[in-house]
């Protein structure tokens, strides 16, 4: 344990370098009760870095004055400290946490209302859903990034439509990606709302976009994306084969079987293993045979796995 009162003396160093030594042994004093006090008076100091070790060290400390301290730094010279501020009162996962943070979600500020967006989307508080969905029109993609993922986290039905359009066709592939993966929560809406948007981002000019959507697929217990992750497989990036094998397998799709065993001779290891896990749980006699032939792979985890997998297949299904 650290003596408090080094802790105290360090802070007072005139040496910026000293002073964020001194933030990041306060957690370790021996003096609980001193600790977020000192923490708090960090966050005022004038080296960004010292803020910035406080606003990481306040992480999981639930007192109003902590929280009262850590809202106005949304609005922080340093986007680091914004970025560890949001963070940090993220993690409260206290929805009352978030009155103070509220008007900061229409800050002029495009930084500070991304950072914001980003401190309230855990929080999952109802009254972050109206300006989440006004910041899908806004002109900087961070904020639009925030702004999907407030609403991800929300999962109401009324953002589907929003949120689709975002997938489809914002000029920003990060928020597209982030877009498609947030509309996973449409379950019995997916075939009418949801299906055409992955539809189009399968088809993303960035891979990473077609790898959410791959993923995506799974998600909304839809036979209907069966073809266009079919397609998936013949994809030109590996990434996006792995997770369409994936997602054929949650969803049991037979259709994919005769792609899923061609998968299993690919050079990469880890789109055969999940081509085997696909073949697995999908249980169509059309892949036993070549599940065994993969039992002489040479990845001992493609071995394991189709073992596993023909034993699963020959197990009887219950109620049987």
């Amino acid at each position: 344990m650290v003596a408090v009162a080094s802790i105290h003396d360090r802070l007072r160093n005139p040496d910026a370098g000293v002073r964020r030594i001194a933030v990041i042994d306060l957690p370790y004093t021996d003096e609980e009760d001193d600790i977020a006090p000192l923490l708090v008076e960090a966050l005022s100091d004038a080296d960004a870095s010292v803020r910035l070790e406080a606003a990481k060290a306040l992480e999981g400390f639930e007192e109003h004055e902590v929280l009262t301290a850590l809202v106005p730094l949304l609005k922080d010279s340093d986007a680091a400290v914004r970025d560890a501020v949001a963070y940090t009162l993220a993690e409260l996962k206290e929805p009352s946490s978030a009155g103070p943070i509220l008007p900061y979600l229409s800050d002029a500020d495009a930084e500070v209302q991304a950072a914001a967006l980003q401190a309230v989307r855990a929080l999952r508080v109802d009254a972050a859903f109206e300006p989440a969905m006004q910041a899908l029109q806004h002109t900087d993609a961070r904020v639009r990034r925030a702004a999907v993922g407030v609403l991800g986290y929300l999962k109401k039905p009324q953002a589907l439509g929003a949120l689709t359009e975002v997938a489809a066709h914002d000029p920003d592939a990060e928020v597209r990606r982030i877009a498609v993966g947030a509309i996973s929560y449409a379950g019995d809406t997916a075939d009418v709302s949801v299906l055409p948007a992955l539809g189009r981002a399968i088809a993303d000019p960035v891979w990473q976009v077609r790898e959410e959507a791959a993923t995506t697929y799974a998600k909304t217990n839809s036979l209907l994306g069966v073809p266009n992750l079919v397609r998936a497989m013949d994809d030109e990036y590996w990434q996006v084969r792995v997770k369409a094998a994936r997602s054929l397998g949650k969803l049991k799709a037979r259709d994919g079987v005769m792609v899923l065993i061609e998968a299993l001779i690919h050079p990469v290891s880890n789109l055969r293993k999940e081509a085997v896990i696909a073949l697995g749980e999908i249980g169509d006699s059309r892949a036993i045979a070549p599940l065994e032939r993969a039992m002489q792979d040479p990845d001992p985890d493609v071995r394991k796995l189709s073992k596993l997998a023909l034993t699963s297949m020959q197990m009887p299904k219950q109620g049987a």
